[in-house]
């Protein structure tokens, strides 16, 4: 089989200028030739083929001769059969013969050799263009940063703060933030329901923890007060959803929550520090190295979208169509784990398929733009990726699918992909360039060095002393043994 290659003419209409950086055509022709010896194995195999679905007298399915097929059918059936299984062979032959990047299906056209003699036929396909930035090496993206300041600091020492706080007996009216030691129980249509009755429960005023009108109810009361009143059960509540409760409450106790004193004392017990300052600088450096990596991952998203500005041509919709269909695939695949369907969704967040869709194809556009702009750096830096980072990231992907490295790359290799795998890596490595080469500026036009010193992502992952629980943190945990059912978020903020 011989095969060229050659860009098609661009419709006028479509055609840019000439001194354009759009790149290269975006639609080539691949015209190719298949000898009559070589095509015969072709027909050989569709023979082969027809033997299996033909039914002859004294032979077994698949088992009559050639020529007796050839005598009784004649050759024009073999023959457009094997034109009709061996062209896309020969097709994907070609495509990989000149390292063709095909984004749709190809339209066809036998030129030569229905009938008898060579095969030839032209396959006209989409390509994936290929684009040329200007000044993708000294991008300028601004990010929301402000330093660290003293009230940042004192926030933190604050929680830390609250971690060690006790509970102490108040005689003061509930507020919002104290916490009240409660008996409730609720019914509906006179009938006691699990989940809303429970005996000293520990309750945090404000917290909407099982009805709103619970707070209401308790903000300004003391020891000794009986509480009644019917409340809507929200959602939460599952089967009960949106049924009246009738609730009796008793309060027994009123606690405030007591901080330690800021003091070297205190500080010697909750941290491995001696004294106030020490911890201040301590929490200080933390907090700015978290704002770092935090900064660092929205510089990765802001350069990306800074490059595919960048990109001299609009997205292809052949690429923002696919993209856009991978897009909904995977919500559809994620949402199904959860027991849950696309329509359902749409349903639950009041939106209009159309315009849902029309969303994701917005974000899909975007993607496309970014991803030519990584490939254009990719083969304008000559970026490639090694052997030993494609085997890390095979690595990697075994480990998502829970799967032997060995497995996932004989099936990446079996159905072409593992190009694909080292394609990602060099695009990623591109997007490294590119962050690297970035200037970053604040709101305020300065530039900004998010750079990390060495062992400060250690530092900032190191188990401090003083992150561990405080010795009070359980004391009042037999309080929720009969509580009220919540969610798990809502049972982690009634914790003291």
């Amino acid at each position: 089989m011989q095969s060229t290659v050659e860009p098609v003419e661009i419709e006028e209409e479509n055609a840019a200028p000439d001194d354009s950086p759009a790149g290269v055509a975006s639609r080539v022709k691949l015209h190719v030739t298949v000898p009559a010896p070589e095509f015969e194995r072709a027909i050989d195999a569709a023979f082969r083929k027809l033997a299996r679905e033909v039914r002859i007298p004294g032979f077994r399915p698949g088992k009559a001769p050639r020529r007796l097929l050839e005598a009784r059918l004649g050759s024009d059936i073999a023959r457009e059969q094997a034109l009709q299984d061996a062209l896309p062979e020969y097709y994907v032959e070609a495509v990989n013969e000149h390292d063709v990047d095909v984004i749709a299906p190809p339209e066809i056209e036998i030129t030569a050799g229905q009938a008898d003699g060579d095969v030839e036929f032209d396959a006209v396909v989409e390509i994936r263009p290929q684009v040329k930035l200007v000044g993708y090496d000294e991008l300028r993206v601004e990010l929301p940063f402000q330093p660290v300041t003293d009230d940042d600091v004192d926030k933190q020492i604050d929680a830390l703060r609250e971690r060690f706080a006790d509970l102490a007996d108040s005689d003061f009216p509930l507020i919002d933030d104290a916490y009240a030691t409660i008996d409730v129980a609720g019914t509906i249509d006179g009938e006691a329901v699990e989940g809303l009755t429970a005996t000293d429960f520990l309750y945090r005023v404000g917290s909407g923890m099982v009805v709103d009108e619970l707070d209401d109810q308790l903000r300004g009361t003391k020891p000794g007060a009986i509480l009644e009143f019917t409340a809507t059960l929200p959602e939460r509540f599952g089967e009960f959803a949106g049924r009246e409760g009738k609730f009796r409450v008793m309060v027994k106790e009123v606690k405030q929550k007591v901080l330690p004193d800021l003091d070297d004392e205190w500080v010697q017990e909750a941290s491995e520090f001696q004294t106030v300052d020490e911890l201040r600088a301590d929490i200080r450096a933390r907090v700015e190295t978290m704002q770092r990596l935090q900064a660092q991952r929205a510089l990765r998203d802001k350069v990306l979208e800074a490059a595919a500005d960048l990109v001299p041509i609009e997205a292809p919709p052949t690429l923002i169509d696919g993209e856009t269909r991978r897009r909904v695939e995977d919500l559809a695949h994620r949402l199904s784990h959860q027991g849950a369907s696309l329509e359902q969704y749409l349903e639950m967040t009041g939106q209009e398929p159309q315009a849902f869709i029309e969303e994701i194809r917005v974000g899909a556009a975007r993607a496309v733009l970014a991803d030519l702009a990584l490939r254009a750096v990719v083969a304008e830096e000559g970026i490639s990726a090694t052997d030993e980072e494609v085997d890390a990231e095979v690595e990697q992907l075994a480990v998502r699918s829970e799967q032997k490295p060995a497995k996932v790359r004989r099936e990446l290799e079996r159905s072409g992909a593992l190009e694909a795998v080292r394609s990602d890596v060099a695009r990623g490595k591109a997007l490294e360039f590119l962050v690297e080469h970035a200037t970053v500026v604040d709101e305020d036009g300065n530039e900004i060095d998010l750079t990390l010193a060495e062992g400060e992502l250690n530092d900032i992952t190191h188990d401090h002393p003083h992150d561990h629980d405080h010795p009070h943190d359980h004391d009042h945990d037999h309080a929720h043994e009969h509580e009220p059912a919540r969610t798990e978020e809502e049972q982690k903020e009634s914790e003291a």
